[in-house]
This record gives C-alpha cells, sequence and structure tokens, in this order.
C-alpha cells in the first residue's frame, strides 16, 4: 500500500459548495506542520512567484484576479496585505477598502460600489473587506430588512458568476481568530502609542456582537462558496501561517491560468543593438 498525498493547503481550507459550516470546528492555530522556523524563507519564495504570475497575467491580458479578503476587526486584512500583496506591482494592482458607505453609494444599489472596482483583465485588484459587509455588519446592526439581506445571497452568487464567466478569478478568504486572539490584538494596539490611532471605543461594541458576527459568518460562507468561487477559511491567530496560506492558494489559482507570455515580434533573434 502507497501512502496517499496531503491535500494541499488550498483543498483543506476550502469550504465546498453546499458544505455546513460551524467555526467552532475550526482550530485558529493551525499550521497543518508548517514551522515558524521556515515561514520567513517559505514566504520569500512565495512573494516571488506571485511577482512573476503578477508581471505573466499584466502581459498576457486575458484575466483578471479579484482577492477578497473578510474577517473580524484585527483578524489580519491590513496585514495580509502588506506581507502578501506587496508582492505585486501597484501599476497593475488596486486595493480597495470597503468602509461605511458613502451618500452617493447608498443611492444606488449595494453592488455597485463593488463591481466599478473591479480589475480589467491584465489587473489584480484587493477588497479590504467587500460586497459581503451587506450580509455581515447590515445584518448583524440590522440596517435593513432580513427579506432584504437575506435576497443578497443569490445576488453575489450571480454577480460572482458572471466576473468569473468574462475572465476573473475570484479568491475569497475568511482570516479566522479567536476572541481571545482578538482581545490580545486590541490591547496591543492601545499600549502601542504608534498603533493607538488604530483602535477605536467602537471596536469594544463590535466586540460585544462576536456571537451574531459568527452566525453571519457562518452563513455567508454556507450560502456564498461555489465550485467556481469558493471561501478559504484561513486559520489566523498565528499571522506568519496566514501570510503563507493565502500567498500559496493564490499562487496555485494563478498558476491555473497558464500565463504564457505573449508571442514576441517576428524576426527579432537576428536583431543585434548597437
Amino acid at each position: 500500500m502507497t501512502d496517499r498525498p496531503e491535500p494541499s493547503i488550498r483543498k483543506r481550507l476550502r469550504v465546498e459548495p453546499g458544505a455546513s459550516v460551524d467555526l467552532s470546528g475550526w482550530d485558529p492555530n493551525e499550521t497543518f506542520g508548517h514551522q515558524k522556523s521556515a515561514a520567513v524563507t517559505e514566504l520569500a519564495a512565495g512573494v516571488d512567484r506571485l511577482t512573476d504570475l503578477q508581471e505573466r497575467l499584466w502581459a498576457n491580458g486575458a484575466h483578471a484576479v479579484l482577492i477578497v479578503l473578510q474577517g473580524i476587526d484585527t483578524a489580519g486584512k491590513d496585514g495580509t496585505i502588506q506581507h502578501v500583496m506587496g508582492a505585486f506591482n501597484p501599476q497593475g494592482c488596486d486595493v480597495v477598502a470597503f468602509k461605511v458607505p458613502t451618500p452617493d453609494e447608498l443611492a444606488r444599489d449595494f453592488l455597485w460600489r463593488a463591481h466599478k472596482a473591479v480589475p480589467p483583465k491584465g489587473s489584480v485588484a484587493i477588497f479590504n473587506r467587500s460586497h459581503y459587509e451587506d450580509v455581515l455588519v447590515v445584518r448583524v446592526h440590522g440596517l435593513v430588512p432580513a427579506a432584504t439581506w437575506r435576497r443578497r445571497y443569490d445576488q453575489i452568487n450571480e454577480f460572482e458568476a458572471l466576473l468569473t464567466e468574462t475572465g476573473t478569478t475570484i479568491l475569497k478568504f475568511f482570516l479566522l481568530i479567536d476572541r481571545d486572539e482578538q482581545k490580545a490584538r486590541l490591547q496591543a494596539r492601545l499600549d502601542d502609542p504608534a498603533k493607538r490611532w488604530k483602535f477605536s471605543t467602537s471596536d469594544l461594541a463590535e466586540r460585544k456582537l462576536w456571537d451574531e458576527y459568527m452566525a453571519a459568518y457562518e452563513e455567508m460562507l454556507e450560502r456564498c462558496s461555489p465550485s467556481s468561487a469558493p471561501w478559504h477559511v484561513i486559520p489566523s491567530n498565528r499571522k506568519w501561517f496566514r501570510n503563507l496560506a493565502v500567498a500559496d492558494i493564490v499562487a496555485d489559482a494563478m498558476d491555473d491560468l497558464h500565463l504564457p507570455y505573449p508571442e514576441a515580434e517576428a524576426g527579432l533573434d537576428a536583431i543585434v543593438v548597437e
């Protein structure tokens, strides 16, 4: 009998279509055998791989990549962008932060602000929070009737299906931490004068709604993880593993696009630059 190969991180962390999700069963400390001592070298290799793949994406010009980051306060969305997405050339990568909607955005359908930020072919876009806020914070705070936000799961799925059918690869990451880790990170912000500006007393009010947010995240993961645009639940208590996992999954997905460089102009072999 031969040993079966271990499934990839991408496979292990993917939410399969139709799966029931209970986040209490996911370990935010999981590393699948990876060691912190090797993390710097492994991440550097992953970042180099992403840099090469983005150049191929830009040169090829036939695909776009949309990366969606969601997670409770302090889960590490900004840190992931800094340590992983720094691999990308800013000329071909936009980072879009989805904050409280503006009056102009509220005057339109809830997907308008997301759709206008979708990357063109050849480019990458990173959503720091996203259109999913409209089934998360909107739900938890009762900003619209339940009948309204419940319709949004299907509307989001249809929106993302349109994008994938027209050349956009969607990679969605839910960064999972536990309550103790959030407490430690919030306290660290308070204790560090250089980070205190990031702390808001509203963070404490949101923290009291932990269970309500977890229920909202679970339904989001269950209802909006089709095979064409699945969610990945990233154990994120250990920041170094979070970065490794996201880099690995993004690079594998971009590899799957098979991005050759375009053919060079004919006759170049005979040219010598003088």
